[in-house]
């Protein structure tokens, strides 16, 4: 994938972007993880592997990238839980700085989705993250 892609992404206002192949198929301005959850509803598991641009790939966005069947991720920021699961699923990941594990925004513990996606695979903490949609509407 074209880095000028990437350079793009940083510099816009998406929060995610999706590609198949060089078409884009998906983008977002929503925060967190909402933008790929609401690309697995609307595209549906199972489809053609994807190259996913994201703002942040912690752990909890590399179970959802899982289920979205990407094959290549790129993100400015990602965690060393976040990279475990990449690498058990081989999908290939460009992050340019990482961490042992995404923090809250006010840098106080760790981030609560990271925390919830500890010892879940992709298939649980996507069920929960459904769930927890469900129970908030």
């Amino acid at each position: 994938m074209d880095k000028d892609l990437f350079n793009a992404f940083l510099t816009s206002d998406d929060t995610l972007r999706i590609y198949l192949e060089d078409k884009l198929v998906f983008s977002s301005k929503k925060e967190r993880l909402l933008p790929l959850m609401d690309y697995i509803k609307e595209f549906g598991p199972g489809q053609q592997p994807v190259t996913i641009f994201d703002k942040v790939m912690g752990n909890a966005a590399a179970c959802l990238a899982v289920k979205a069947n990407a094959r290549e991720v790129f993100s400015p920021l990602g965690s060393d839980l976040g990279i475990k699961t990449l690498k058990k699923h081989k999908i290939v990941y460009h992050l340019d700085a990482t961490v042992p594990v995404i923090m809250r925004d006010d840098g106080t513990d760790m981030c609560p989705m990271e925390k919830l996606s500890m010892d879940k695979t992709p298939d649980e903490f996507y069920r929960e993250m459904k769930r927890r949609i469900e129970a908030s509407k």
